[in-house]
């Protein structure tokens, strides 16, 4: 897939460019039907598969930050839409001047000339340009005007948990509850952290023969406290591990962490980046008697997830 960062990058129009244009945090099954039939409408025309994104998200600009945190940060955004098969990702830095273009010069200036657009793909309420004055019907009446074919996509319906379709919302609503199954169901995969391993507190191997990777989030999405069954992709290679998210109560220090027991793993590596991805919610965070109750429920944790994990 060919990446631009910015529209001023593209050399030239694209042949027959099919585009769909959102921010895609999450990058979920519903985004991934967007690009599938981006792609086919693409092939039938013997033309060029594009995704529109934008980095930062809207939100960070026109909320003064006030959005909740993403599920994808920028870089594993950009790999999802890799796999989906997408010819090319064109992502647009987001700021208060961009946010003022028309919906009319966007369509016109940006999506027709810059880009060579002959056919747009979003969904039933596809709102852009300045104010949101763009939607589906003035996309309707600037196709015939322009040359372009309008495709609004079908919503895909979310499989059993009750909500009217799958949105980037809802995901988060439950990764926030640690309902990590039904998060599954409508990314079409584990929801995955991911960062740095930072010095910790040194007490998982010195005091309960633990070890443990402490992770630095960034703005992801961060599953509701607990005990979690997760596999864990470090340096090419999968593994299964136990993650706690939370205050450690044991311990009395209130301090948020997020740390990952790798099994059968043995590597010091701090400074490396590593994904974390839920699988399941073991069980609340609890204040244990002492070290030795802490250390058996840890050890109970440990071969429920070996047991329970395929790789």
């Amino acid at each position: 897939m060919e990446l631009v960062e910015g529209i001023e990058n593209i050399e030239k129009p694209y042949s027959n460019a099919v585009v769909t244009i959102g921010n895609f945090d999450g990058v979920h099954i519903g985004h991934q039907a967007l690009f599938h039939e981006v792609i086919e409408k693409a092939e039938e025309i013997d033309g060029t598969s594009i995704a529109m994104t934008f980095e930062p998200h809207p939100l960070r600009v026109l909320a003064n930050n006030g959005m909740p945190p993403l599920i994808t940060l920028y870089e594993q955004k950009t790999e999802l839409i890799a796999k989906s098969g997408m010819d090319v990702l064109i992502s647009v830095p987001f700021n208060k001047e961009f946010a003022a273009i028309s919906a009319s010069d966007f369509v016109e200036e940006i999506l027709i000339n810059r880009i060579g657009m002959k056919a747009v793909v979003v969904g039933g309420d596809y709102t852009f340009g300045r104010n949101r004055e763009g939607n589906l019907d003035f996309l309707r009446k600037r196709s015939g005007d322009l040359g372009f074919e309008l495709i609004v996509a079908d919503w895909i319906q979310p499989p059993n948990n009750g909500a009217p379709r799958i949105s980037s919302t809802r995901i988060r609503e439950l990764v926030e509850d640690g309902n990590m199954a039904d998060a599954r169901k409508m990314l079409g995969r584990d929801y995955q952290i991911r960062g740095e391993v930072i010095q910790g507190r040194d007490r998982g191997g010195k005091l309960l023969q633990c070890p443990t990777a402490n992770i630095l989030l960034q703005d992801e999405l961060a599953p509701k406290t607990g005990v979690y069954s997760v596999t864990v992709d470090h340096d090419g290679r999968k593994y299964k591990g136990v993650a706690n998210i939370g205050y450690s109560p044991t311990f009395d220090d209130h301090l948020y962490t997020v740390e990952v027991h790798i099994l059968d793993f043995d590597r010091r590596i701090y400074g490396d980046r590593i994904r974390v991805n839920f699988v399941e919610r073991i069980r609340d965070e609890k204040k244990f008697s002492g070290l030795p109750e802490l250390s058996e429920q840890i050890r109970k944790d440990i071969e429920y997830a070996r047991q329970t994990i395929s790789l």
